[in-house]
C-alpha cells in the first residue's frame, strides 16, 4: 500500500480526487483509516476561496472518525483496531499559549485539513498526542461530531454562561444547533434563535429553543419582552457575518456578551460601539476551535447522548461526489451535516 484515494482541493471551487501517497507513520505517529469525516463550515470557506487559500493544494477535512490501523515504534497507550477522533489543533506544546492551552496563537500551528492535509482521504498519519480514544461501542457518525461538538464546548464555557441566564443564537445551522442544545445544558433560559430558514428553525426548536424568530426586529422584540426590557445576558453569533455581529450588541443588556464564533471574511468589519462598550460594560470574546479537554468533554456528551444526533448524522456522500456536492445544494438541504465517506454511504453509516 503506498498510494490512497484522496480529495486534494487544488484551488478554490476544484477539488481533484486522485491517488497520493500514503503518509508516513514514525515513531510517534499512528495511521488512522477514515471512516467518515464531516464537512464543516470551514471546508466551505475554503472551497469558495474565503478562508486559508494560502495553503491550497490541500486536502481538507478534520471532522473525522477512523480507525487505528498502524502504530509507531513509541507509541503505547494506543493500539491498532481502536476507534479514534483527532484533535486537530498541532502545535508546539512548549510555548507560552500552548501551556495556557489557547494553541491557535502559537506561532506553529498548524491545524488538520485547513493548514495541513486532513481527513478527506483514505488514510491521514497523526501524532499519538493528538489521537482521543474512543470506546469500542461509539458509532462512527457520533464520533465524527466530536470535533465540532468541541468547538461549541469550548466557546459555551468561555462565554461563562450560568442557570437562568438569558441567550441568542444568531443562526441555526450546524453549529448554531449544537450551540442551542449546550446552552441549554449549561441552564442559559430563555433562548432565543434567529433563522429564516423554516427546517432549521424547527430543529432549532427541537433543539431547545424557547423562541424562534424569523427576522431581526422580530428578535429583539422577543429578547426584551423576554427580559424585562433589557436585552439577553450572551449573544452568539454563528454565521460569520458583519450585520449580525451588530445585531448581537443590539441585543445583549448592557453588561451583556457577545461570543464571536462565525467566520467573517478578511475584509468583513463593523465598528465596535466603542462608547457605548465602554460604559455598559459589555464584552467580546472570540473562540473557533475545540481542543484539549475540550475534545473529551464533546465526547462525553455524544457517549452519554446529551446531544441530540439525529438531523446530524443520516446523510453520507461518497468522495467521488466532492466536487457537485460542494457545487450543488446536497450541504444545504435535508440534513445539518453531510458527510464523506469512502465508499458505499450505506456501509459507513
Amino acid at each position: 500500500m503506498s498510494t490512497m484515494k484522496a480529495a486534494v482541493l487544488v484551488a478554490p471551487g476544484r477539488f481533484d480526487v486522485t491517488a497520493v501517497p500514503v503518509p508516513e507513520v514514525g515513531p510517534d505517529n499512528v495511521l488512522i483509516k477514515i471512516e467518515r469525516c464531516g464537512i464543516c463550515g470551514t471546508d466551505v470557506h475554503m472551497f469558495n476561496g474565503h478562508y486559508a487559500s494560502q495553503n491550497l493544494p490541500l486536502i481538507p477535512g478534520h471532522e473525522l472518525a477512523g480507525t487505528i490501523v498502524e502504530s509507531g515504534s513509541s507509541v503505547s497507550d494506543l493500539h491498532v483496531g481502536g476507534k479514534a477522533a483527532v484533535d486537530i489543533n498541532f502545535a508546539c506544546g512548549n510555548c507560552f499559549y500552548c501551556r495556557r492551552n489557547e494553541l491557535l496563537n502559537c506561532a506553529s500551528i498548524a491545524q488538520l485539513g485547513i493548514g495541513r492535509n486532513g481527513a478527506f482521504a483514505e488514510y491521514v498519519s497523526v501524532p499519538q498526542r493528538q489521537v482521543i480514544a474512543a470506546p469500542e461501542d461509539m458509532p462512527f457518525e457520533l464520533l465524527a461530531l466530536v470535533e465540532p461538538v468541541a468547538c461549541v464546548v469550548r466557546a459555551t464555557k468561555k462565554a461563562g454562561v450560568g442557570i437562568g441566564q438569558s441567550a441568542v443564537v444568531l443562526g441555526a445551522g450546524p453549529i448554531g444547533n449544537i450551540h442551542v442544545q449546550l446552552l441549554r445544558l449549561a441552564g442559559a433560559a430563555p433562548i432565543v434563535v434567529l433563522e429564516a430558514n423554516r427546517q432549521r428553525a424547527e430543529l432549532a426548536r427541537e433543539a431547545g429553543a424557547d423562541v424562534v424568530a424569523a427576522d431581526p426586529a422580530e428578535l429583539l422584540f422577543e429578547i426584551r419582552r423576554l427580559t424585562d426590557g433589557r436585552g439577553a445576558d450572551v449573544a452568539v453569533e454563528c454565521v460569520g457575518v458583519a450585520e449580525l455581529y451588530r445585531l448581537a450588541f443590539e441585543a445583549i443588556r448592557p453588561g451583556g456578551h457577545v461570543s464571536a464564533f462565525g467566520l467573517a471574511g478578511d475584509g468583513e468589519a463593523h465598528p465596535l460601539p466603542l462608547l457605548e462598550t465602554v460604559l455598559k460594560e459589555n464584552s467580546l470574546k472570540g473562540s473557533v476551535a475545540g481542543m484539549g479537554q475540550d475534545m473529551h468533554d464533546a465526547m462525553a456528551l455524544l457517549r452519554y447522548r446529551r446531544v441530540r444526533t439525529d438531523a446530524f448524522t443520516g446523510r453520507a456522500i461518497e468522495i467521488d461526489r466532492i466536487q457537485t456536492a460542494f457545487e450543488g445544494d446536497d450541504l444545504s438541504s435535508g440534513q445539518l451535516k453531510v458527510s464523506v465517506v469512502m465508499d458505499n454511504p450505506a456501509a459507513s453509516a
